[in-house]
């Protein structure tokens, strides 16, 4: 009886000893399938779509710190906004420094140190131009010559001036005024990322406009894969010319197919050239940069795109970013840190060695 009482109870732990690794497996699986599965979001900010991706199961409070951080930042580099850093350095402007926030005076610091080595291609003084214009607006249009002329002497980055130690920055001249437009939506795929970081999410994507953050792996140990838009395909039908293959950093977009208008039969983009206050005529018509930074792929491509190919290829080998430019002819440079992560899928286009 003894016997027989003991093995009922070895046979009754060996199956509760199943039991417990069914459902310890149960769970792992059950915790495997949840982080497969994204939370995906879609919301608005920067005047430009904000999409994410998260993985893992803190993806959604990930995903809804990183649209506010990026909303926070609107706010406070958005010149359109009243009380925001960018409007009270600009309302400023000819008299004294103001106090602005850390993130923004590390912004201003990068924006000058791109318009110093791409020798002003990217300037972030450009609004007195750029607003003439109004690309995006209800009255965007060809500017009068002699406007042009006149507030182009407005434009020159030398008369912003940033101290990060005391978060300080001030325009030396009345009529001076900046536009972080060519670098905040970088930014914030810069915050966004660092969201994803403190929140201890396993992965995630998120696009702003023309710019694109990624972080950490894939559930299924995958390379992120990002297409590269066709210049010469509509808004209503965007297609691919290429495709990048990464495992993370940020990219960052400037094409003249993004905002642009036609009068008397000529067409006109957004991207200007600062010492002409005209679109930029390089040859190219899209440009995209693949950085360590948000900020930085985003101020690149632009100054990238109104240098064109030689001279923007050596600006990106500076800093150490890669690049894609493809030039209104049908012609594709790549630089050599991407030439493994890139492939042509179009006909449409030739790659130069």
């Amino acid at each position: 009886m003894k016997n027989q009482k003991k093995w009922k109870i070895g046979r009754a732990l060996a199956f509760f000893a199943v039991v417990l690794v069914l459902v310890f497996a149960g769970r792992q699986w059950y915790i495997q399938q949840r982080d497969r599965q994204p939370f995906t979001s879609t919301e608005y900010a920067m005047g430009s779509y904000v999409q994410q991706t998260v993985y893992g199961r803190m993806g959604e409070d990930a995903a809804s710190e990183a649209a506010n951080a990026v909303q926070r930042l609107e706010n406070q580099i958005s010149w359109r906004i009243e009380d925001s850093d960018i409007a009270r350095l600009n309302a400023a402007a000819g008299t004294d420094w103001i106090a602005i926030e850390p993130q923004t005076a590390d912004l201003l610091e990068m924006a000058l140190h791109v318009a110093e080595q791409s020798e002003g291609a990217y300037d972030p003084t450009i609004l007195p131009v750029s607003s003439l214009w109004d690309f995006g607006g209800e009255n965007q249009h060809l500017p009068d010559e002699e406007e042009i002329e006149t507030y182009r002497t407005f434009v020159d980055y030398h008369n912003l001036r940033v101290d990060k130690e005391t978060s300080e920055a001030s325009l030396k001249i009345h009529g001076a005024a900046l536009d972080l437009g060519g670098i905040g939506k970088g930014a914030a795929c810069d915050t966004a990322v660092q969201a994803y970081q403190e929140a201890g999410v396993k992965a995630g994507i998120i696009a702003v406009g023309g710019s694109i953050g990624l972080y950490g792996e894939k559930p299924d140990g995958s390379l992120w894969r990002l297409a590269v838009r066709d210049p010469r395909s509509g808004d209503d039908k965007a297609e691919e010319m290429g495709l990048l293959d990464l495992a993370s950093g940020f990219v960052s977009t400037s094409g003249s197919y993004e905002k642009n208008f036609t009068e008397n039969g000529k067409t006109y983009h957004h991207i200007l050239d600062p010492k002409t206050g005209y679109p930029a005529e390089s040859g190219l018509v899209s440009v995209t940069v693949v950085s360590d930074s948000g900020a930085l792929s985003d101020a690149l491509s632009t100054a990238a795109f109104v240098l064109g190919e030689e001279r923007g290829m050596s600006l990106l080998e500076h800093y150490d970013a890669g690049g894609v430019f493809i030039a209104e002819d049908g012609r594709v440079w790549v630089s050599d840190s991407l030439e493994d992560a890139f492939q042509l899928t179009s006909d449409a286009y030739t790659l130069v060695s």
